[in-house]
């Protein structure tokens, strides 16, 4: 994922990527060839200086402890989603960069969707009428390797919190009660403890119903959708489809990263708060409640 954001960045005139702490030699290579300078910690990279923030892009449970670093730095911090891998964990990262006086982003980069974003503020001022049905749907092109599934907390932890805060931004609901449906099976025999699809009815505090569908098998590329039922009006958004490529998340990962910059320069905040991630987390355990899991990876 740090190398995506790197892709994403490098056309734009607001944020630029100097420095990247990377530990394995491969990958930090072919960083140094891009022009970077590569540390091979975090702490390295930032007794070095010369930066003005940080994006955290390392595996879900090194989030906090992250975050704990780059606080008492002093730098502003966007973390990839989910911002640790519980609800608690997450508010523990916004205690931290709360006392230490840092901004703290966490980057659902759905919300910097040009299409998305229409289609909330349709929802907003009253466009699409009474809201019926909600359904957000994300399949992978294959499983991820065990070495990230391993950290990663699981399909709800890693995939379905995207939905989740998708649902939440989308309608301005909250999520009041869970239903889940899982395949018994995983392909991978190390990923016992993990499923490979899942599907959520999620009813919202307004009685209105939304649908997340996950599932780690779409042959030929990752598949992004959100779709809105109401009472005026039907909007199907193609957040990503194989067929186009990676261009729309590049574009919503390089507006996300602006916007944050923006906001550390002294604008307004635009993304996600720690309250939204831990909100996102708070239903992801729900779910793996419902389900009879625990979050992948972890001695619970």
């Amino acid at each position: 994922m740090g190398q995506t954001h790197i892709r994403a960045l490098a056309g734009s005139s607001t944020v630029r990527i100097v420095a990247a702490a990377e530990p394995y030699e491969a990958t930090a290579n072919k960083l140094r060839e891009n022009g970077l300078a590569v540390y091979p910690t975090v702490s390295a990279m930032l007794a070095a200086g010369d930066v003005d923030g940080v994006l955290v892009a390392a595996p879900t449970d090194q989030h906090l402890a992250l975050v704990d670093e780059i606080a008492s730095a002093g730098l502003p911090i966007l973390c990839e989603k989910p911002c640790g891998l519980s609800a608690a964990q997450a508010r523990e990262a916004g205690d931290i960069a709360s006392e230490r006086g840092v901004l703290l982003q966490v980057a659902y980069w759905r919300r910097f969707v040009p299409a998305l974003q229409d289609l909330r503020g349709r929802i907003a001022t009253g466009g699409m009428g009474t809201l019926h049905f909600t359904m957000c749907a994300q399949w992978d092109e294959a499983p991820p390797a065990m070495q990230f599934r391993a950290h990663s907390g699981g399909i709800f932890v890693d995939m379905g919190v995207h939905e989740i805060d998708q649902i939440r931004w989308l309608t301005g609901q909250e999520v009041a009660h869970v239903t889940v449906s899982t395949f018994p099976t995983v392909e991978d025999p190390d990923a016992v403890g993990d499923v490979d699809s899942a599907q959520a009815l999620l009813t919202l505090a307004d009685g209105s119903a939304a649908v997340m569908s996950l599932g780690r098998f779409h042959p030929g590329g990752d598949l992004v959708s959100a779709e809105v039922y109401g009472s005026r009006d039907h909007v199907r958004v193609a957040v990503l489809q194989p067929s186009d490529g990676e261009g729309r998340q590049l574009e919503a990962l390089r507006r996300q990263a602006e916007a944050f910059a923006r906001w550390a320069m002294g604008g307004s905040p635009e993304g996600a708060t720690i309250e939204d991630a831990a909100a996102a987390l708070d239903v992801a355990q729900q779910l793996l409640d419902a389900a009879g899991l625990s979050v992948f990876g972890q001695n619970w």
